[in-house]
């Protein structure tokens, strides 16, 4: 859990602990807090979801009891509120650019990741949360 609640949760869900590492170790040059949870498998990233309610989500293609595609609805589900989701894969991201967008991901990641790019996402999703919601 974060030690400052004004942290904006991501849930990052990648079998290969050393990728959840260096998310975590580029989230530190970012702008914004994060506060960043590595899941292996989906089954621990339905049960964290369940209890520590991120604001993101990255979440990795091939996972050892599903795949990201899979992953993003049932982890919606048990989130109280809407977040955004990134499909990130080593696989080729132009052919996952449209499968992506179907199971409702927000955008899609080649691995290695573009720091700058991926911080100027979570940034952004990150200040959209802080903003007061706009009435019609």
């Amino acid at each position: 859990m974060p030690a400052d609640p004004a942290a904006f949760r991501v849930l990052v869900v990648d079998d290969d602990r050393v990728n959840g590492l260096l998310f975590e170790q580029a989230c530190r040059l970012s702008n914004e807090t994060l506060a960043i949870e590595v899941a292996v498998s989906g089954a621990e990233a339905l049960a964290l979801a369940r209890d520590w309610q991120p604001q993101a989500l990255v979440i990795d293609l091939h996972l050892p009891d599903t795949d990201g595609l899979a992953l993003v609805a049932p982890l919606r589900a048990v989130l109280q509120a809407p977040c955004p989701a990134w499909l990130c894969s080593a696989d080729d991201a132009q052919t996952l650019h449209e499968a992506a967008a179907q199971a409702g991901f927000d955008g899609c990641w080649s691995k290695p990741l573009l720091v700058p790019a991926m911080l100027a996402a979570l940034e952004g999703a990150a200040r959209r949360q802080r903003e007061p919601a706009r009435g019609p």
